[in-house]
């Protein structure tokens, strides 16, 4: 994974020590001449919080890039995909090995993901820290 994520985008809205950026997030094919006949062709709007900044610096509707490293993309996608990938593995396993049942497999797996989001939710704050965006 390469050591910077960058993404161009645009000032949302300015706050003291935050500021919201409003970025496009396109697929790779997006660019692609033929991509508005294609279905492949994906755009999504994003808006990412910049915080600990000199607000004064920006205003809203100026163009910034904004950017963050590439170990915090990969712990965002450990955390997001990966560890509930394997604790919903790891409880269907379980549950099948113990019940024999693959539908009460199958709804616990997806039952101990609740706890698991509920918890990253909580943590929210912590992991923001941790996960930062900053503006080049």
């Amino acid at each position: 994974m390469s050591s910077k994520i960058s993404h161009s985008g645009v000032v949302e809205s300015v706050d003291t020590g935050c500021i919201r950026v409003r970025i496009v997030q396109t697929s790779a094919c997006a660019s692609c001449k033929v991509a508005g006949y294609c279905n492949a062709a994906e755009k999504k709007e994003k808006v990412v919080d910049v915080h600990d900044v000199d607000a004064s610096s920006y205003s809203v509707g100026q163009a910034v890039t904004v950017s963050t490293s590439g170990r915090a993309a990969a712990r965002a996608l450990l955390w997001g995909f990966g560890m509930p990938f394997i604790v919903l593995v790891t409880v269907v396993v379980v549950v099948l090995m113990l019940t024999g049942d693959e539908g009460v497999a199958a709804l616990s797996g997806l039952a101990a993901l609740v706890p698991y989001y509920f918890l990253l939710y909580l943590m929210r704050n912590r992991m923001s820290r941790q996960i930062s965006f900053y503006i080049e």
